[in-house]
């Protein structure tokens, strides 16, 4: 079985929307496929190469958004397929963002979770991700 992490092509939206849907169940209403096509379409406008998936021969079974803004970086919507993980997809994935991230002059990458999801903070806690003691805000536009 090989592993490849790459950017996005336009042929993978329909499994990555798939892939969303797989590990994200419980993802809020705005968040329905309308809204992941939506998504991808706003990637592809903004840094489309930091856009990466991960192939497992030849199927995607994995995908991160990553950003730069030139102060931080950001990973937004890393998802692994049910089926496929514990078996480094994940870390592949975070390591090949921050990879792509640095080489643009990150200095530092930052993501946010929910923190009642104590499996993904064990996952980031694990590639060397420590929490840190902030308050995030938001609003919707």
């Amino acid at each position: 079985m090989t592993l490849q992490v790459r950017a996005f092509r336009e042929g993978d939206r329909a499994a990555v929307i798939d892939l969303w849907s797989d590990a994200f169940p419980e993802e809020p209403h705005h968040n329905v496929s309308s809204e992941m096509i939506d998504m991808i379409d706003r990637k592809l406008r903004v840094q489309a190469e930091l856009f990466l998936v991960a192939e497992l021969d030849g199927v995607v079974v994995g995908a991160v958004m990553a950003g730069f803004d030139g102060v931080r970086g950001w990973l937004h919507r890393l998802a692994v397929r049910t089926g496929s993980r514990r078996n480094g997809v994940g870390t592949a994935l975070v390591r090949s963002a921050e990879s792509v991230l640095h080489a643009l002059g990150c200095p530092k990458v930052n993501l946010q979770v929910r923190s009642s999801n104590a499996e993904v903070v064990a996952f980031y806690r694990a590639v060397g991700y420590a929490i840190e003691d902030r308050v995030s805000l938001g609003r919707r536009l």
